[in-house]
């Protein structure tokens, strides 16, 4: 199959299910079908490998070294397949039986599904969806990793295309990925750790980053936490059909219990990506207060917003010598008063290498603009007491109700970081003391405004005037309208 085959046949599944789960769900079954119908087809290739390495053993060639992940008795797809009646059961039983058979890598991966509510999935939608998955062999022979990952990532798109209102909680679009793991440039040997890492796009892209430099992406060490059950397993299944073995993405709160601990304090690691969930006010902000694992560096947010817990948990988290990162967040943790104390301690510090702006669109269901926030214990000679500031609103490309970033946006956003100087309306290199003169405020438009915004301050007054005549003329007739329908 071609790449667009195989993605066509995949979301295929699909349609099965419209009519009968909300769209939002079909993430929590098609995945967890897919991964199965894959690892057993892939065992069978193994299987197969082996016997013919041993002419015929068929003890040998069942020895668990020889496959990837082991397929208990009972528990392979083609059993599940010949089942008409309880399938939900059967299938259920044996996801549970292939995850207690690999404890170590698999535990969990299935997610949570009801695969036994008859109401929601009957035996018959059941068995279209196995019988579809059964029309082609998912082996690596006819498939390959990369092929069967992009797909993959194709499928967690449309999800995100398809349910709507829960798609920024496990989908970062991978335009922004992509700049965001140029800057970074992770190298072998690295760790790289998302604390909020979603359905895993921005640790996996880390992996690719360096494959597609032709580098070592094998020893890059993948760390990763996820507050909800389904997306972590989803990200913990993408690693694997993208042949990425070595990683570790655990399910838990980042902010109420970190995950990852070395020498009884947080584990630090050399490069930190991260979407968090933006201003949230479900929080314990009283153990906050006092953190028990010295995350307070600059104190405590407010109630109503985390943003900067979860700022100061990847500061924290941070190797001391070479620790670098880069958040994704909304422009208002560059200005809002409730957190200049702690945005100034962070200047001060000298930790805020770069502040990008991006375009609006970027985020399924929101117009908002949001901003790139990039920090470096270490930084270069020449990058001291100073931060560059870009403005790269402009940067984007409208598609329907959803904005990305072209090749050539990415481009001149990541050279203007690399050049690391002013560039007139587009970039100002500010030294630190002038940031911290403004209030510690770091509102991009403060010291560099794109060419759109200068040619409307250069409008003239009766131009300004008459057009807010005019708005104002058509915003008093509507409401007009509006008191008429209403009295009627």
């Amino acid at each position: 199959m071609t790449q667009q085959q195989l993605e066509k046949y995949l979301w295929g599944a699909a349609t099965a299910l419209r009519g009968t789960i909300d769209a939002g769900d079909y993430k929590q079954y098609i995945f967890p079908l897919l991964f199965f119908k894959r690892i057993c087809d892939v065992y069978d290739e193994e299987y197969e490998k082996a016997l013919e390495e041993s002419d015929g053993d068929i003890e040998y060639a069942a020895f668990a070294e020889h496959h990837h992940f082991q397929i208990p008795e009972g528990a392979h797809w083609n059993d599940v397949r010949q089942v008409t009646t309880n399938v939900g059961v059967v299938l259920q039983d044996a996801m549970r039986g292939i995850e207690k058979a690999n404890p170590d890598t698999l535990y969990g991966i299935f997610g949570d599904a009801s695969w036994t509510n008859k109401n929601r999935l009957s035996d018959e939608t059941l068995i279209n969806l196995i019988e579809h998955y059964s029309q082609h062999t998912l082996n690596l022979k006819n498939v390959p990793d990369d092929q069967l990952g992009n797909a993959y990532e194709y499928l967690i798109k449309e999800f995100a295309d398809d349910s709507g209102h829960t798609a920024a909680e496990f989908y970062t679009n991978r335009t922004v990925v992509k700049l965001m793991t140029m800057i970074m440039d992770p190298q072998p040997g690295e760790s790289v750790y998302d604390p909020t890492c979603g359905s895993g796009g921005l640790l996996l892209n880390c992996a690719l980053h360096l494959k597609e430099e032709g580098k070592e992406y094998r020893t890059l060490k993948l760390y990763g936490q996820e507050i909800n059950l389904i997306t972590s397993a989803i990200a913990r299944m993408n690693m694997f059909m993208h042949g990425i073995e070595e990683f570790k993405i655990v399910r838990g709160d980042t902010l109420a219990k970190p995950a990852f601990m070395e020498y009884d304090e947080l584990k630090k690691f050399n490069v930190i990506l991260a979407n968090p969930p933006y201003s949230i006010k479900a929080w314990d902000r009283k153990s906050f207060e006092n953190d028990p694992y010295g995350r307070n560096l600059w104190g405590t947010p407010p109630q109503g917003c985390a943003d900067y817990a979860f700022q100061q948990h990847i500061q924290k988290s941070l190797d001391t010598n070479n620790g670098r990162s880069i958040s994704l967040w909304p422009h208002g943790i560059l200005f809002r008063e409730s957190e200049a104390e702690m945005r100034r301690k962070m200047i001060e510090e000298d930790l805020v290498e770069c502040v990008i702006g991006l375009g609006p669109n970027l985020f399924y269901n929101s117009p908002m603009e949001a901003c790139l926030l990039i920090t470096n214990n270490k930084k270069e000679e020449h990058k001291k007491d100073k931060i560059l500031f870009i403005n790269a609103v402009n940067e984007v490309k409208q598609e329907k109700t959803i904005g990305f970033l072209e090749p050539k946006h990415v481009s001149k956003i990541f050279k203007a970081y690399e050049n690391f100087k002013n560039e007139e309306k587009f970039t100002a290199l500010v030294n630190t003391d002038d940031v911290l003169k403004q209030n510690s405020n770091m509102s991009i438009s403060l010291y560099v405004r794109p060419d759109e915004l200068e040619l409307t301050n250069e409008m003239s007054f009766d131009e300004t005037y008459k057009n807010w005549q005019k708005s104002s003329g058509e915003l008093k007739k509507s409401m007009n309208q509006l008191f008429q329908i209403l009295e009627n």
